[in-house]
């Protein structure tokens, strides 16, 4: 799948993929109404991967309904929801949103890692309690539920603990680390925001730990992993570490066509070694 947040709210990808032949297409994180973002600049490339500081720039979910969702469905493309929001009565009303397109999605991911104002602009993923206030609010979406949470916690397992029992159907694992560049010409940040979110092949280890450690502790929950995947082989490590798909994210703005790349090399590293389906390598290093 694409990673949210890095394939645009629609067809933007179409022109060099065929967007049927993904497992879905995640678009990026809608608001219930629109949102202007973070001032620029908002990205800086980095030794080792991305950071950003976009700011869930989004239309909102009405005008994504109207102008982006039918695209993405004459191209034949299956598709997840994100939504996000700075309160929890925020979330619940873009979730309401979706519902009356939920024969049109396969799912809602429910990004839980971004600021929550009524607690001093703490991100949601960072409290269990938060967590799962969110996930609940968001049934009714009448879709299954992501949660995409944090890496920037001490113990992940605790959340993802939450966002399970406050009936989230799967993890999406990880979003961003806290990052931040700064320009020693100018003596100031690179990035408009000051901080941002850092992306790319540096915080696929930081994935591959957080899905082992969640697939330890909840041997029967789904799990979607994402975080630095480039190549087959990448998305190999994250399918043994426990996760039952993968999401391509940040290799995207390198290069448009790595997620179809990704799938073939998938396809290519299990004919090579006789492996039937991707599904009996899940969770493979656990033993």
């Amino acid at each position: 799948m694409t990673a949210s947040g890095t394939a645009g709210h629609g067809t933007e990808l179409g022109e060099y993929v065929d967007l049927s032949a993904l497992g879905a297409v995640v678009v990026k994180s809608l608001s219930a109404e629109p949102w202007a973002g973070n001032p620029p600049p908002r990205l800086h490339e980095t030794p080792a991967g991305m950071l950003n500081s976009v700011g869930l720039q989004n239309p909102g979910v009405e005008a994504w309904l109207e102008h982006d969702l039918p695209a993405l469905e004459r191209a034949g493309a299956r598709v997840v929801a994100s939504i996000w929001g700075f309160s929890v009565e925020a979330y619940a009303k873009a979730a309401a949103m979706l519902a009356e397109a939920s024969h049109r999605l396969l799912a809602v991911e429910v990004n839980l890692s971004c600021p929550n104002v009524e607690a001093r602009r703490d991100m949601f993923a960072h409290s269990a309690a938060a967590t799962a206030e969110v996930v609940e609010a968001t049934a009714a979406c009448r879709l299954p539920r992501w949660a995409k949470l944090s890496p920037n916690v001490t113990d992940l397992t605790e959340i993802a603990g939450a966002a399970l029992g406050a009936g989230a159907e799967a993890l999406t694992l990880i979003n961003t680390v806290m990052g931040m560049a700064i320009d020693v010409e100018r003596r100031r940040p690179r990035l408009g925001a000051g901080g941002g979110g850092l992306s790319g092949a540096a915080i696929r280890p930081v994935a591959v730990r957080a899905v082992y450690e969640c697939r330890q502790a909840f041997p029967d929950a789904a799990i979607v992993g994402v975080g630095g995947v480039r190549s087959g082989e990448d998305a190999v490590e994250l399918v043994m570490a426990g996760a039952d798909a993968v999401e391509v994210g940040t290799a995207t703005f390198f290069e448009p066509r790595a997620p179809v790349r990704v799938l073939r090399e998938l396809g290519a590293w299990c004919a090579r070694r006789g492996v039937a389906h991707v599904r009996d390598l899940r969770g493979a290093a656990h033993g």
